[in-house]
């Protein structure tokens, strides 16, 4: 995923020492953190921000705190700004270790039923607040209403998901070679987690992480992306409401010039045992740096090329379907977005065709909060910017618009969902992650040519295929160097599903039940002297 994580080098934090964990048994009651909800007809048409889930400060230990500056978060749909939230430094980052710290050993002591109940609680009170979440991520993300519904219910799954998980934190007794030793092995929780999330999922990326984390007993603080603050404090705010002590969610919202600091402090502390991020590849790579001076546990879910390929053998119609659900969903700015259409030449001419009636039909660009939308904006220009290099390379090297290609009317974060023809592996768009509604298709001959071309790039997360061949779905699924695997299907996400890549498309698994392991530690126990 392309998080807009600030991507500069971080300097050694000074040390914190530790003290005695205080006893945080209740969450504290917050301090009055709303502040006037701006709206304007360009900017949310219709809708407003719920004023009773929108906060402007940080929440660290259980109480609402204020900085020195604030930054505006603003609509991608038209500019306008929807609020001026604390611009959270150095100061507050290390505070919000601290209380992670302090919490953690008293969260971890809590029985595995109940911080499940606590996250049952704070699932339950997302899905009753479900339209105002959604309408927060609209506001700041610009994604279709119904699209931020269902990644609301996405979201609310994973509390739901690893309420459950907690008690199946299963140890194990091992047969001794010895009469008077038994061997026995724990998991514990690794302490505190860094938790560092994306702007295209605002919600579902902190659930899926923070989920796990507190299932597992641990404490966190949440550094959201500087476009999509809004949706991790209004998330602290059900938290709180929900009775998850102070101290054990914590969120450091700061603008892009703050990130490198705050980042500093997450990466390097030595009170941060774990560091869980998604983003970009490039901005991985430097957390991974960071994170080696004091050899944190790290996850990382990092930048994706997904593969889409079709075969000879495949249904036309559904992988049309699926083709149109993978490549356009939330404007094809998600992690697992197909980016590269690989179709075999007996059904290319076919295949292109229907993908661009389906585009013209089925495609709406407008407004988030528009009914009928199926196309919001992309989350800043630079992204635009980025689409409109990827077509005018390909085209000036003999690609073909066949539908879209340019900025849409509605305004200057919008673009035309577009297809491509004659496209060729030379072109930026099948060597990069375009994260826009970009589907460049690639003619091939053979399955061989098609997986090499497939296991070229660097990252491996998501990729997909349809055929009807059933000798050739296990080969191509066995053989694309991925972590995730669509067959003849385009959406792939499931909160029981592991999900995560390969190769430089990041480390560990997020989801199901191989989720909650990245946030526990394995302690081996020799008892001797039993005769």
């Amino acid at each position: 995923m392309a998080a807009r994580f600030a991507s500069h080098s971080f300097k050694a934090s000074p040390a914190l020492r530790g003290g005695r964990p205080p006893l945080l048994l209740q969450a504290r009651p917050p301090s009055l953190g709303r502040f006037p909800v701006r709206t304007s007809s360009a900017g949310l048409g219709r809708a407003m921000l719920p004023g009773s889930l929108v906060r402007s400060e940080g929440f660290v230990g259980g109480r609402w705190v204020k900085a020195a500056a604030a930054f505006p978060v603003r609509d991608p749909a038209s500019g306008a700004e929807l609020a001026q939230v604390a611009d959270c430094g150095v100061a507050e980052a290390q505070a919000a270790v601290r209380a992670a710290y302090e919490a953690s050993a008293t969260w971890s002591a809590v029985p595995a039923k109940e911080r499940g109940v606590l996250l049952r609680k704070w699932h339950n009170l997302m899905i009753e607040n479900k339209d105002d979440l959604a309408k927060i991520i609209t506001a700041e993300n610009g994604k279709p209403l119904k699209e931020a519904q269902g990644e609301i219910q996405y979201s609310a799954s994973f509390l739901e998901w690893f309420a459950e998980e907690a008690r199946r934190i299963y140890g194990d007794l091992i047969p001794s070679t010895a009469k008077d030793r038994r061997i026995l092995v724990l998991k514990q929780p690794v302490g505190v987690a860094a938790i560092i999330t994306p702007w295209n999922f605002p919600s579902a990326m902190i659930t899926r992480k923070v989920g796990a984390a507190l299932a597992a007993g641990c404490t966190v603080v949440v550094k959201p992306a500087e476009d999509t603050p809004l949706s991790a404090l209004a998330l602290a705010e059900l938290a709180n409401q929900a009775g998850i002590p102070a101290g054990v969610y914590n969120v450091v919202p700061c603008s892009r010039q703050q990130a490198p600091a705050v980042g500093e402090v997450l990466c390097t502390h030595p009170l941060v045992a774990k560091i869980s991020f998604t983003g970009s590849t490039a901005t991985g790579k430097i957390l991974l740096r960071h994170a080696s001076g004091t050899v944190k546990k790290v996850s990382m879910e990092l930048g994706g090329h997904a593969p889409f390929i079709v075969f000879d053998s495949a249904d036309v119609d559904k992988a049309v379907a699926g083709a149109l659900a993978s490549k356009y969903r939330n404007s094809g700015q998600t992690c697992v977005c197909t980016n590269r259409f690989l179709v075999q030449k007996g059904i290319h001419n076919a295949f292109v065709e229907k993908f661009a009636q389906a585009i013209k039909k089925e495609l709406r660009v407008g407004n988030g909060f528009d009914e009928g939308t199926t196309q919001g904006p992309l989350i800043n220009e630079k992204a635009v910017e980025k689409v409109e290099r990827h077509i005018d390379d390909a085209v000036s090297q003999g690609a073909s618009i066949v539908i879209g290609g340019k900025r849409h009317s509605y305004g200057k974060n919008f673009f035309e969902p577009t297809l491509l023809s004659n496209v060729t592996t030379d072109m930026l768009c099948t060597q990069e992650e375009t994260f826009g509604p970009l589907a460049p298709v690639i003619k091939f001959n053979t399955e061989e040519e098609a997986l090499a071309i497939a296991n070229s790039a660097n990252v491996g997360l998501a990729g997909y295929f349809y055929s009807r061949d059933p000798a050739q779905i296990w080969r191509v699924a066995e053989r694309l160097e991925v972590g995730m695997v669509g067959v003849n299907e385009g959406i792939i996400s499931a909160v029981e599903c592991p999900f995560g890549g390969v190769k430089e498309s990041g480390l560990g698994r997020e989801g199901s039940k191989y989720g909650i392991d990245e946030y526990l530690e394995i302690k081996y126990v020799c008892f001797g002297g039993l005769e």
